[in-house]
């Protein structure tokens, strides 16, 4: 390399920021290392970019080897050089292909496990019958549940990091009624706030685990249009702009006396917070004032009842019987079928991650899981009222970390 390259190379590194301390991520691959050997897995590769972050710290292209013992291994296609400065692992090495992840591994004196794991759920089958080629002896396992049930349960620094999001979803919030006004569209209100949020750090991408779900920052809709059913895995779809999309806010005037939704993610270095609040022009009719009232009570029995121990599928079916002793089953979590068959979901690097509060789930909640717990009624032909908030599983039940009243903000 010549000295004047050498000299850029040296440069570029200050450009990058080293988001996850490295004590940080050897937890976790000690962690995940305890779990390969309980499920007598010799190995495991991991792509995907959001697990790629929570192991690695940076989303750079590239082969995560993590063995049962000993040093995992980066093997980095692009960028090497942005990949070292922001991961704080110890052996990260330049890969052109991954057909040669098994030389390169040798090469350290490391041996291919008779058992792999790779994450089924989200690798394309193109990709997984490559790397059935490339380990052609080795079985190939399904790691990526072990992977979410790790990662369901947030360290102290991750809390920290969510606290941070929910502190901005907040500041987000309150910037509504200094941009709401009667007239303009949903969209118009959507983009000014969207812009207040890239203006406090939001980093737009939003990522989901869900194949083939995308979400961009999130829904505001008002009256009606935000009872429109859509695909999107959420109680509220909207009309949104066209139908490639199919979701969220659409050119519909906002008017007054109606309730206007805005439920919106924020993401900041790489940890969500999740948020629904209602807002309003004037007084909404009392049907819907006595709904978000339902929602509100369910809200705090839940946060009483989700201690560590209890279990997630119990949690959905409380939600349900006070939702139908309210009078509000029908419209419960939407109002048409088929419904979505939770109340609530985790998150962290992606907005779907463990645990789920939802219908059939086993899992116990355990302290440090992360809830957005989203009670709301869809009323046809009138609107959407309901909670959302950011909740971390204490000793006591669940702490709100996103702070900015519940009740519906009229102006």
């Amino acid at each position: 390399m010549g000295q004047r390259q050498e000299n850029f190379q040296k440069d570029r590194l200050g450009q990058y920021t080293r988001l996850t301390p490295a004590p940080e991520l050897d937890a976790r691959i000690q962690g995940f290392q305890q779990i390969l050997s309980f499920q007598d897995i010799g190995g495991a590769l991991i792509v995907q970019k959001a697990d790629l972050f929570y192991y690695t710290g940076t989303t750079q292209q590239g082969w995560l080897y993590v063995p049962v013992q000993g040093d995992v291994v980066f093997m980095v296609f692009k960028d090497l050089l942005r990949a070292k400065a922001e991961s704080g692992l110890k052996q990260i090495l330049p890969l052109i292909s991954p057909k040669k992840i098994p030389d390169t591994l040798a090469g350290l004196g490391v041996s291919l496990p008779d058992r792999l794991g790779l994450e089924l759920d989200v690798m394309p089958a193109n990709q997984y019958f490559m790397f059935c080629r490339i380990f052609s002896g080795a079985r190939i396992l399904d790691i990526s549940t072990p992977i979410r049930l790790q990662r369901a349960v947030k360290s102290e620094f991750e809390i920290n990091c969510v606290r941070r999001a929910c502190v901005l979803a907040d500041r987000v919030a309150a910037q509504v009624p200094e941009l709401l006004r009667e007239g303009m569209t949903e969209v118009e209100l959507a983009g000014m706030l969207e812009a207040h949020a890239r203006k406090l750090g939001h980093q737009g991408l939003i990522r989901m685990r869900l194949w083939d779900n995308h979400l961009f920052y999130g829904h505001i809709m008002c009256g009606a249009g935000a009872a429109v059913p859509g695909a999107f895995a959420s109680p509220t779809g909207g009309v949104g702009l066209n139908p490639n999309v199919g979701q969220g806010p659409s050119f519909a005037s906002i008017k007054s006396n109606e309730p206007i939704l805005v439920d919106y993610v924020f993401a900041l270095d790489g940890y969500l917070s999740d948020h629904t609040r209602i807002f309003s022009l004037g007084e909404i009719a009392q049907e819907l004032q006595d709904a978000h009232q339902a929602m509100l009570e369910i809200q705090e029995t839940v946060k009483q009842q989700a201690l560590p121990g209890a279990i997630t599928g119990a949690l959905y079916e409380t939600m349900m019987t006070m939702a139908q002793d309210k009078g509000y089953a029908d419209g419960f979590m939407g109002a048409v079928e088929p419904k979505i068959r939770f109340a609530g979901h985790g998150l962290g690097i992606e907005l779907d991650e463990f645990p789920f509060v939802a219908k059939g789930q086993t899992l116990a909640l355990e302290a440090g899981m992360l809830i957005a717990l989203e009670p709301k009624v869809v009323l046809p032909g009138k609107g959407v009222v309901g909670i959302e908030n950011t909740l971390l599983v204490t000793e006591t039940g669940l702490e709100s970390l996103t702070l900015y009243p519940d009740t519906i903000t009229v102006l």
